[in-house]
């Protein structure tokens, strides 16, 4: 878990303004992967109450938009946010209770697929959700 500091220089290395909702939006994405927005709100509330949740979305979306956080939605479920951002990691996604894990890249170097016809794209990331039960739910 980065410290304070460690999370304001991030801010400044993407030449973004460093401000309380800021930082504490980005600490509760690193202590809670793949939570939902309401989860961090109240998360980021526990360190500054006053926040709003106006204040809370907008950090989200600037952080997504500067590649400090990554945003997935898997199937039927709410926006969820990352701190795990550039590998082009996929994700597993319990059918029975939605708990979501990370999973490495299935094969070789980033897109790890290959499609099987590209139509002229320049393809650099590939987008992967496993689906199944997780061990409390098998």
């Amino acid at each position: 878990m980065p410290t304070v500091d460690e999370l304001q220089q991030l801010l400044r290395g993407v030449e973004l303004r460093v401000t309380r909702p800021r930082v504490a939006v980005l600490q509760a994405v690193y202590t809670h992967p793949h939570a939902d927005t309401d989860s961090l709100i109240g998360a980021v509330r526990n360190d500054l109450p006053e926040v709003s949740h106006q204040a809370v979305y907008d950090s989200l979306h600037t952080l997504t938009a500067a590649g400090l956080v990554r945003r997935i939605q898997p199937l039927g479920s709410v926006a969820r946010y990352e701190s795990r951002v550039g590998d082009n990691h996929h994700h597993v996604v319990c059918r029975s209770c939605g708990a979501i894990a990370d999973v490495d890249c299935a094969v070789g170097h980033a897109p790890c697929l290959t499609a099987s016809n590209d139509h002229g794209f320049v393809i650099d990331e590939a987008e992967v959700i496993y689906w199944g039960l997780c061990a409390a739910c098998a």
